[in-house]
Formats: structure tokens, C-alpha cells, sequence
């Protein structure tokens, strides 16, 4: 089977390295185009082998780019269309069947109550997805959750198909020098005891929560912050207001997987951690927070489908926190003073969530797909 993932650009987030880890377990041959943004992501999938093609997209409305993605889904000859972000996924439909390939998946990965990738959902946001889903064969959520808010869109139950983010438990798993290294990396004393918040910095992650949080913890305590984004200038003013400047560090954006010198990755940066808190209010899955549980940390969270959806036992280092800077600082203060009891082993959460499970999952899905198509008659007829 040949397949075209088309996504809306590549740069360090986490549907764009989700893409990248998935294609490392699909038993697929996978070409990537990006619509924008030939960032790190891009040179990681071509690290990898992958081919992609950056189609230069100006912005949403430049509609010159659709025949240009309607040549070259035709030219490559593929079985299946498999699309990612919003503009992607309405343009890459809409583009896929005009190239005559009828087997189109999309995945959500970012769908609340209120936004979608940051951008409001408004009646044309919500009409144009919907004009574009219908052309598509499934549409693939990312958790219970958002299956749920597709439902409510007005997506059939039918086309809507539930294949998780993946992780790689064996990358994240805890690692005493990696741990030791990459404190040193940024200045963070050994002992320190450090929060960690991972994800773009942008208003609705609400990490100025944990900035003032921090501010009503002891002094050996840090924050250390992974990634970039519009609102980073303002957390830093924050956090020079609270006067905790100095015990707040920006890690900038991380890859998943090191692919060069310029530093640590995410895995080793969730070693150094002693907590992951996550205070946004409206998340779709929560790859942070799972990654984190793969490390062995505990985790605070305000709003996180993958670890509400399996329903973790008691003990399992994961706590929903509700308020705002003195209610994260009490439960930090707690999970602190029981620091010594709790292992840094996979928790049952992390589990769930392997990426081969996630990959054969999908491939099932795929399978479907191109079963169900009106020009292949399974499956084994496209199989290279």
C-alpha cells in the first residue's frame, strides 16, 4: 500500500512528531507533504527516509495550492490519503478525490470544547470541516473525548474511528544520567526539585498558572518549561513580576528524538523533571502528560482525555487539580513531601498508550479504508 500524509506544516508540536513517530511502526510505504513550514519535524522524517514535499502554501485562502496537491496525489500513484491539522485536512480532502483516491482518513488532534488549534469555532470553521469531512472515509480521534465532540459537531458515529497518540515507552523511560546531564545542561542544580510544563506557550496552556504557583513554593524549587510560542515574552514578565525569574527556565522547542547537537531532547528533559503539571483547561488528549507517566512522574492535570478515558487506579501519580496558582503550589507541596514514595517506573496509564498498539490499530483502520473503496477491492490488491 502506498500512502500521502498531508499536514498542515512540520514544525516542533505534537500532532507533527506524532506523525513522525507513527511512520516509524506503520507497515505502510508513506510520502508527507506540508502545506507550510518545512521545520524540524521535516528533517527528522527525511533523517528517517521519508519523503516530503513542502507545497508552499501562501495561507488559507490561497487556493492555487489545490491543483498543485491534486498533482501530485495523482502523480505519486497512492492508495490512501491520510490527513492531519484543520487546513490540511480540508484542503487534502477535497484534494484527494479530485485525484480520484476515494480511501481518505483524517485524524483530529486538537479538538475542545470552545477551539480547534488554537483557532475559535466559529459557524464557518465548523461548516467548512463538515463540507470537507463528508468526502473523507473515516475520521480518526484521538480519544474518547473528541470522539465525542465530533459527534456533537454533527459527524456521523459511524465514520468516526478512536486511534490514540502513541508513545514510545522505551524512549521515555526514566534515565538516571540522562537525568543528570541534562540539569547541567541548564544550570538546574541537582537538587533542585523541578515542575515541568510541556506544550506550546500560548495563552490557553495556562502556564502563567505555574509561574505564580512557583512563586509560593521554597526556593529550591524550579520550573522548567519546553517550547515555544506568542506568549513566552509574557511568562517571562510574569515571572520577573513574582520574582521567580531566576528559577524559571526556557527550554525552547525539544524534539522527540535528538537528531542533532543542539541539546537535550524531550525525553531527557522529562527525566530532570520531578512533576509534570498541566493546568490548560481544554486539551484534546494530552501527550504531555502520558509521556510523563511513561517517565515514572507524577502528574497534575486540569483537563486530560488520555488518562480520564482509561480511569487509572489510586496510586497511580496522577492528580486533577481545579484552581488556579495556590491550588497547583498546595498539590505540588504534597506530591514534594511524598516525593521519596513514588518509583520512577511506567505507570499503568503510559501502558495503554504504546505506539505499536496505536500503529496496528490505525493499520486496521487503513485496511477499511482502502477495502471500502469503490476503485480497490481490498486490501492485498494494493499491497507493494
Amino acid at each position: 500500500m502506498r500512502a500521502l500524509h498531508i499536514i498542515t506544516g512540520l514544525g516542533v508540536g505534537g500532532a507533527e512528531q506524532q506523525l513522525r513517530l507513527l511512520l516509524r511502526h506503520l507497515p505502510v510505504h508513506c510520502d508527507v507533504v506540508t502545506l507550510t513550514n518545512p521545520g524540524a519535524v521535516a528533517e527528522g522524517l527525511a533523517a528517517d527516509g521519508v519523503r516530503v514535499t513542502h507545497l508552499g502554501m501562501g495561507g488559507n485562502r490561497d487556493l492555487a495550492a489545490l491543483p498543485r496537491l491534486v498533482r501530485l496525489i495523482r502523480s505519486g500513484g497512492y492508495d490512501l490519503v491520510h490527513t492531519h491539522l484543520y487546513r490540511a485536512c480540508v484542503y487534502g480532502r477535497f484534494a484527494a478525490r479530485a485525484a480520484g483516491v476515494r480511501a481518505v482518513v483524517a485524524t483530529e488532534h486538537s479538538l475542545g470544547d470552545s477551539q480547534m488549534e488554537g483557532r475559535s469555532l466559529t459557524a464557518g470553521v465548523r461548516g467548512l470541516y463538515l463540507a470537507s469531512e463528508r468526502l473523507g472515509s473515516a475520521t480518526v480521534a484521538v480519544s474518547p473525548t473528541v470522539a465525542e465532540r465530533l459527534k456533537r459537531w454533527g459527524v456521523p458515529a459511524p465514520r468516526i474511528e478512536i486511534v490514540p497518540n502513541g508513545i514510545d515507552l522505551d524512549h521515555f523511560r526514566f534515565d538516571p544520567e540522562r537525568r543528570e546531564r541534562t540539569r547541567r545542561h541548564f544550570g538546574l542544580p541537582k537538587d533542585a526539585w523541578v515542575v515541568g510544563g510541556v506544550g506550546r506557550l500560548t495563552a490557553g496552556k495556562r502556564f502563567d498558572v505555574l509561574v505564580r504557583a512557583l512563586a509560593l513554593l521554597p526556593d529550591e524549587c524550579r520550573l522548567l518549561l519546553v517550547g515555544s510560542g506568542p506568549e513566552e515574552h509574557a511568562l517571562r514578565r510574569t515571572a520577573h513580576e513574582a520574582g521567580v525569574a531566576e528559577r524559571v527556565v526556557f527550554a525552547g522547542e525539544r524534539p522527540y528524538v535528538r537528531d542533532d547537537s543542539s541539546g537535550p531532547d524531550l525525553p531527557s528533559l522529562t527525566s530532570a523533571m520531578d512533576l509534570l503539571a498541566s493546568p490548560s483547561p481544554e486539551e484534546a488528549f494530552g501527550l504531555a502528560a502520558v509521556e510523563a507517566l511513561a517517565a515514572g512522574l507524577p502528574v497534575l492535570y486540569a483537563s486530560c482525555p488520555a488518562i480520564e478515558d482509561v480511569r487509572p487506579s489510586d496510586g497511580a501519580g496522577v492528580r486533577r487539580v481545579r484552581g488556579g496558582p495556590e491550588a497547583y503550589a498546595r498539590a505540588m507541596a504534597e506530591v514534594r513531601a511524598a516525593g521519596a514514595l513514588l518509583p520512577r517506573t511506567a505507570s499503568e496509564v503510559a501502558d495503554h498508550y504504546s505506539i505499536t498498539r496505536c500503529a496496528a490499530r490505525l493499520t486496521d483502520v487503513y485496511a477499511t479504508a482502502v477495502a471500502r473503496s469503490p476503485s480497490l477491492s481490498s486490501l492485498g490488491a494494493t499491497s507493494s
